[in-house]
């Protein structure tokens, strides 16, 4: 079974005080929410994400859309986690919207792509994940398949609403992903969009059995991967996390 241990650095802490966690930022949506007595917009994001952050040795941190605020987001964090969520904007990488598209919000697309290139910018830490690897793509100037059934013929990849579909996933001997999992890994999918055109300075080292792009890497970073899958979803295997939050803890 894969390790739930924290093995981060803890550094070194003048009169061997408690080590401090690092703080990770978590892209969260704005959108209309009914709560008891409540029917408002609010900032929230499933506490999966929060609690494999928790899990991994972290301090998770929401980061909902702050136009013009990236810089001063960043000066607080650690590593920055990408989370998924409706569909990227077709104009961030210039086609027109199919038809399937669903829950465009392109003010979190606008804040989203400026937080990434400055993380980038900074070499901070980066796990983009579903969405999150999709705007790593297009933020590098990549496109997107809009609906793979489309292309596929197949919905494995977003099976029923509400449900994660398992899918398995070859990833490169040799590439720093699978030096964490391994070479072969199930997963836990929900998308019915991929990676398309893949940016030039991404290397490609995860596949689906039907092809579909599932995991990228940019080299000569400290760490920034994007998986098309869903790792929060899976409790009992943190790696992903513990290896984002070593990163951060590294810098």
């Amino acid at each position: 079974m894969a390790s739930n241990g924290c093995d981060i650095p803890s550094g070194d802490i003048p009169g061997g005080g408690i080590p401090r966690r690092p703080v990770i930022g978590l892209t969260a949506y704005t959108e209309q929410v009914q709560s008891r007595a409540w029917d408002m917009e609010a900032a929230l994001l499933p506490s999966t994400y929060v609690n494999a952050i928790i899990r991994s040795g972290g301090v998770p941190v929401l980061l909902p859309a702050v136009a013009g605020a990236a810089e001063e987001v960043l000066d607080a964090l650690d590593g920055l986690v990408l989370s998924g969520g409706g569909d990227v904007d077709a104009a961030a990488y210039g086609e027109v919207a199919h038809p399937a598209n669903g829950g465009v919000r392109p003010a979190r697309d606008s804040f989203e792509l400026a937080l990434l290139r400055a993380a980038l910018d900074r070499d901070l830490p980066i796990l983009a994940v579903c969405r999150g690897a999709q705007l790593l793509n297009v933020a590098l100037g990549g496109s997107l398949i809009q609906h793979l059934p489309d292309l596929l013929g197949h919905h494995q990849h977003r099976p029923q609403h509400g449900v994660f579909g398992p899918v398995q996933v070859r990833l490169a001997a040799g590439s720093r992903v699978a030096a964490i999992l391994g070479t072969q890994a199930q997963v836990l999918c929900r998308h019915h969009q991929a990676l398309g055109r893949v940016a030039q300075e991404l290397d490609v080292v995860g596949w689906a059995q039907d092809g579909t792009v599932e995991a990228v890497e940019l080299p000569g970073r400290t760490f920034v991967f994007g998986v098309q899958w869903h790792p929060e979803q899976n409790p009992v295997d943190d790696r992903l996390f513990t290896a984002l939050i070593a990163a951060g803890m590294g810098r």
